[in-house]
């Protein structure tokens, strides 16, 4: 084991000892309970089971067969979980033939990023986690189940099935995804003609076109953002079938591994083989092999706030430091877009994750010794990784990566403390010191530049974006205005207590700035002119003003409205009571 990877790893288990011990104390008391049917009243059971047909009610009262949970986030919108429309009746069939049974257990809401990107919308996306996590403990509050399978892909769903899981911390569970779908048009084309309609350059029609023959079919967008970024994580955690992250839906693999999916679970339940609770799955170590993952693959800065309240959920605690030193010594492996041009059909089609966890194991950046869903934990994998890389160019060896660190790094400073994605930011924009040009919205700097009023050498700072003012929406429509004008030759980089895509691209960002500015947070003593110092090779975020001007200044008020309309009102409770960024934006604790 690496030595950094190895002091990571018990610096978290130190700091985490009592609030795990109190986790597990509690899951360990709720596993030494009787069966459902030999536990529940029996109103309460007949209540559960009353849609069955009489052979079923049978086995599960009489035979007190397994009883599977399914809670899916299946909507059609969505293409990433279209497919998922015809999983429970597979996986009821799946269940049928090894003796159990299966019922959808719940629905969680699923809300695609893509869509509400730059509209009111977006100000619910981050809080949909926590509505998903409570939504998934409502479905599995009926206590009759003995194995649960989660069925969610893209960007808050599955931190939120996965929050909601840890908190039945008892039950065994597997997640299930439903694959990417096919290689349309190339990422960096789409980006090319987002930037050429940003400068009005080109029409609607063909931004249109151009994104629809990008998003096009069934399944997982191809871009390397969150939603792919989770799928790549929980391969890492031992949470899915080995492999079955980026086998494309509709296809006859596909179905085999929704059905192994099911054999798995019932085989970790307490009736089967190997009972694995996923409490014991998620443990310190799994965290630490998450985290890893994510830097060798350059992945999505939302798992800077996500696997933090993940983390949580298992009693565990990590903060941005313990991410900051792994990706000190964790290299990037992987070019995939935004931080290349591949997408994730390539990565697979080059080695995809078996390929990254064998090269993580192997040197000793990914513990082995941890549980899995599958028989003979993480190490024992699925399908052996190819010897070598099917392309050089999307995926590399440990010993010849891309970069010899990873693919995030933390800053702090005068302006608080963020984190940067620098592994699609060319080496000559790592450090940027230019004048602030001060928003108080993403919209403001949208106008700016659309009057020509911000072309300069400048560090944008988009402030009142945080978890507590409007729920920290992604600030992707600020992309392709920013590329445009680095494109230009002009030194830009923006720094915000927002959140960006999972797809953050070349443009310098320094992004989650914590505190934030509502309630006095550093980025609201920011003044237009001030000049802003932000470097990713120190690791540090300053604002270059004297000392005793500095400390003299009042913090500005957010001159915002309070947001209605589009449901946000029934969000004041998640803003009011959310956490800073940097402890995972949690709203129930």
């Amino acid at each position: 084991m690496h030595s950094v990877v190895a002091r990571v790893t018990a610096r978290i288990i130190e700091r985490s000892k009592d609030t795990r011990a109190a986790y597990l104390a509690t899951v360990d008391a709720m596993v030494q309970r009787k069966p459902p049917q030999d536990r529940m009243g029996c109103a309460n059971l007949a209540h559960a089971y009353a849609a069955l047909p009489g052979s079923e009610k049978f086995k599960v009262t009489v035979e007190k067969a397994p009883n599977i949970g399914i809670v899916t986030a299946y909507n059609d919108m969505l293409s990433a979980h279209q497919p998922y429309q015809s999983y429970p009746a597979l996986l009821r069939d799946e269940a049928a033939r090894h003796g159990a049974m299966a019922q959808v257990a719940g629905g969680v809401p699923a809300m695609c990023d893509g869509v509400t990107q730059g509209t009111p919308g977006m100000e619910l996306s981050l809080f949909s986690r926590d509505a998903i996590a409570m939504a998934t403990a409502v479905a599995l509050s009926h206590d009759v189940f003995d194995g649960v399978l989660l069925l969610g892909v893209c960007d808050k769903i599955v931190p939120g099935l996965l929050i909601g899981a840890l908190h039945y911390g008892h039950l065994p569970c597997v997640f299930v995804p439903a694959g990417p779908m096919g290689s349309g048009l190339p990422n960096k084309d789409k980006a090319k003609v987002r930037e050429l309609y940003a400068q009005g350059l080109v029409g609607r029609d063909e931004l249109l076109k151009a994104e629809s023959a990008a998003y096009h079919s069934p399944g997982t967008c191809t871009f390397y953002g969150t939603a792919n970024s989770n799928q790549m994580l929980l391969e890492a955690m031992g949470l899915h079938v080995p492999d079955a992250a980026f086998t494309p839906p509709g296809t006859g693999e596909r179905e085999e591994f929704t059905r192994q999916a099911m054999r798995t679970v019932l085989d970790i339940g307490k009736r089967g083989k190997r009972f694995t609770p996923i409490a014991h799955v998620v443990d310190e170590r799994c965290i630490v092999n998450a985290m890893a993952a994510l830097l060798a693959t350059g992945g999505s800065t939302n798992h800077l706030i996500h696997w933090v309240a993940i983390a949580r959920s298992a009693g565990i605690l990590i903060d941005w430091t313990d991410f900051d030193d792994l990706s000190s010594v964790v290299p990037l492996l992987a070019r995939v877009y935004p931080n290349g041009d591949a997408d994730v059909n390539q990565f697979q089609a080059a080695g995809g994750p078996p390929w990254i966890l064998r090269e993580l194991l192997a040197n000793g950046l990914m513990h082995p010794d941890v549980l899995s869903v599958n028989e003979g934990g993480i190490a024992a994998g699925g399908a052996p990784a190819p010897a070598t890389s099917g392309d050089l160019a999307v995926l590399r060896p440990v010993v010849e990566p891309f970069s010899p660190t990873g693919g995030l790094r933390l800053l702090q400073g005068r302006l608080g403390r963020a984190v940067i994605k620098v592994s699609a930011v060319p080496e000559d924009r790592h450090i940027i010191e230019a004048p602030a040009r001060v928003f108080d919205s993403q919209e403001e700097l949208l106008a700016a530049f659309a009057a020509g009023e911000v072309q300069q050498d400048m560090v944008a700072v988009v402030r009142f974006q945080g978890p507590r003012a409007n729920g920290m929406p992604e600030l992707h429509k600020l992309t392709p205005p920013l590329a445009v004008l680095q494109n230009q030759g002009f030194k830009v980089a923006l720094v915000t207590d927002g959140r960006m895509s999972g797809a953050s691209g070349k443009v310098p960002a320094a992004i989650h700035v914590t505190p934030e500015a509502l309630g006095g947070g550093p980025l609201a003593k920011v003044r237009d002119g001030d000049l802003l110092r932000v470097d990713a090779v120190a690791g540090t975020l300053d604002v270059l003003v004297d000392d005793a001007e500095w400390a003299a200044r009042t913090p500005d008020e957010c001159k915002a409205p309070v947001a209605t309309g589009f449901g946000r009102e029934l969000f004041a409770n998640f803003r009011r009571h959310a956490g800073g960024a940097e402890q995972g934006a949690c709203t129930w604790l």
